[in-house]
């Protein structure tokens, strides 16, 4: 069956096709210009792989990649396909070797993806001559593993397939740099745990929830009860100058209140001022001297890096989200959930405790993959429609409120000069 062909119906980005969401051509361009060209792509935490050995096997998009610690302490990305017969040859999500082996016909590399072994490289002698072999000018140099362009910042490890891509820093701009520095400070990290879900959309639903700040505070009526996030926060919204990147940061008032009119963000039912929590301590919220951002200090910070990772501050609670797709209708979501070597073993207890707020069980999360699912199943019936994304104008840029789109028109509008060249 042909695609529907994909038509704007404004020279904006404020009307997104459907067909953006439904198409599998469309699907393996993007994968093609986003995951694998001219981006970094999150692959995983330092601390993941703290010890000479270890590793951790990833994804960027959806080629399957491997996180190595290597004898010299360095970290190592490499595409999980033999150099031999492709096949993909780490089954294992983590553990520690000394080499990779494939099992198929047991060709070994080293940590760094060298080619270190070939069995029979040189035949099997029988009935006195010599049968087989690889050919004599058969060199293992020219057979490693594919290994990608590394960078590594604040214990945070990014890869790409291109060598050609600018320096990460370069990549995030200045702007997101300093959020993504304000988070990923320098301090040593420590790995509470994870949330894996699968979640029936298109990848970029994800980037699009993140960017969102329209529907917290209307969507997840946990949030606005308990104040973690209400649309008369204390707010602002922050983009790269590619508008590809986005951070949301949101200030919680004073004892979970509102700090401007209650009528604001109470139409229908969704805010219940009688609710109580049975444990409290999920909000025993204690304010961290690193939240500060000059005279700001947001409680709140949802940072998106496009295409593949969200970075989230809520409260006390820190974690990654690895957008990993899996076919243009459905992606895989981790969730790595981490604190700081230096943490009291009270906040530690404080971070793991408040994860339980996220996740696919967590009392606002599941209502996001809910909704991309439901979105995803309409997209497929009308794929010659288009969603209203108008809210705040038909511009991108940068806003001290919630009450816009404006972080997803700018990602649309990116996504516009990368696809339509």
């Amino acid at each position: 069956m042909q695609e529907q062909a994909i038509r704007w119906e404004r020279a904006d980005a404020s009307r997104v096709p459907f067909a953006l969401y439904t198409g599998a051509d469309g699907h393996k361009k993007e994968l093609e210009r986003f995951f694998y060209r001219g981006h970094w792509n999150y692959v995983g935490l330092e601390a993941e792989v703290p010890n000479v050995g270890d590793f951790r096997r990833s994804k960027i998009g959806e080629r399957s990649v491997i996180m190595t610690r290597s004898a010299d302490g360095q970290v190592h990305v490499l595409e999980n396909v033999c150099a031999h017969r492709g096949m993909a040859f780490c089954r294992e999500r983590h553990g520690n070797k000394k080499e990779l082996v494939c099992p198929y016909h047991q060709w070994s590399y080293t940590l760094e993806g060298k080619l270190q072994g070939v069995p029979f490289r040189r035949g099997v002698r029988q009935d006195g001559k010599v049968n087989g072999g690889m050919p004599a000018d058969f060199d293992p140099k020219d057979h490693s593993l594919n290994r990608l362009k590394v960078a590594r910042r604040g214990g945070v490890v990014f890869a790409s397939f291109d060598h050609s891509v600018e320096s990460l820093e370069d990549f995030m701009g200045p702007t997101i740099l300093k959020y993504f520095d304000r988070l990923f400070d320098g301090r040593q990290l420590k790995i509470l745990g994870y949330n894996r879900q699968r979640i029936p959309g298109n990848w970029k639903l994800m980037q699009e929830n993140i960017k969102d700040p329209y529907h917290p505070g209307l969507l997840h009526t946990w949030f606005v009860t308990f104040g973690l996030w209400r649309a008369d926060n204390k707010s602002a919204l922050y983009m790269d100058a590619h508008h590809r990147h986005g951070a949301m940061t949101s200030t919680r008032g004073s004892a979970g209140a509102a700090s401007g009119d209650k009528s604001q963000v109470t139409e229908g039912s969704s805010f219940k001022a009688s609710m109580e929590l049975n444990d409290p301590s999920f909000l025993d919220i204690v304010p961290e001297p690193w939240w500060r951002m000059g005279e700001a200090m947001p409680t709140a910070v949802m940072m998106t890096l496009f295409p593949s990772v969200i970075f989230q501050q809520q409260v006390n609670s820190v974690s990654t989200r690895h957008i990993q797709p899996d076919g243009h209708g459905a992606f895989d979501f981790i969730w790595t959930h981490f604190c700081f070597e230096d943490d009291s073993p009270e906040m530690q207890q404080r971070r793991l405790r408040q994860a339980n707020l996220f996740g696919p069980a967590g009392f606002v999360s599941a209502d996001d993959g809910e909704v991309i699912e439901f979105s995803q199943q309409a997209f497929e019936t009308r794929p010659d429609h288009r969603m209203l994304v108008e809210l705040g104008g038909r511009e991108a840029g940068d806003t001290d409120h919630m009450v816009t789109e404006t972080l997803i028109r700018g990602m649309y509008e990116y996504w516009r000069k990368v696809m339509d060249t």
